[in-house]
């Protein structure tokens, strides 16, 4: 089964046991996937761990917000943005890099997934801060506005506190 039939099949899965089972199956063409030198195949790879909610596979994700091509750092945001709903402290373990990338990333789409990202974490006074700057003064139209509604998110859930 290639990753992408276990990305579909993990949609219908009906319980946890299923969706376990299908990471049994693809754990390690996922990691050989995400090795590969093809950016496509690890953009899959860092994309198909949010999908299958392979938690144990968070260092992999790690290695996707570092990557060269800007598709397999927005494959790795996304799923890193999916598996930090239910664990915020993903979000937080990765907030330097996901600041860099909201702030420094050569490509507005990256810029924009960091952003939203960082919704799902602890509301700290540097990331509040970077949001605001980001929401004022940004180039794109598309990433003041992500900043500009994240800031709000977390000021509501720092004050709620």
């Amino acid at each position: 089964m290639t990753l992408a039939e276990a990305v579909a099949r993990a949609g219908a899965a009906k319980d946890e046991r299923a969706l376990a089972d299908l990471r049994r199956e693809v754990d390690d063409d996922l990691e050989a996937a995400a090795r590969s030198a093809s950016y496509q195949e690890r953009a899959v790879a860092y994309r198909a761990i949010g999908q299958l909610r392979f938690n144990q596979k968070t260092e992999l994700l790690r290695r996707g917000l570092e990557d060269t091509s800007p598709a397999c750092r927005g494959s790795a945001l996304l799923s890193l943005e999916l598996l930090s709903r239910d664990h915020p402290g993903l979000v937080n373990a990765a907030r330097p890099r996901l600041h860099s990338l909201a702030n420094d990333d050569p490509n507005p789409a990256v810029r924009r997934l960091a952003v939203m990202s960082l919704k799902n974490g602890s509301p700290t006074p540097d990331t509040i801060t970077l949001l605001a700057h980001l929401g004022a003064e940004a180039e794109e139209r598309e990433l003041r506005d992500a900043a500009m509604a994240v800031h709000r998110a977390l000021k509501k859930k720092a004050s709620a506190r």
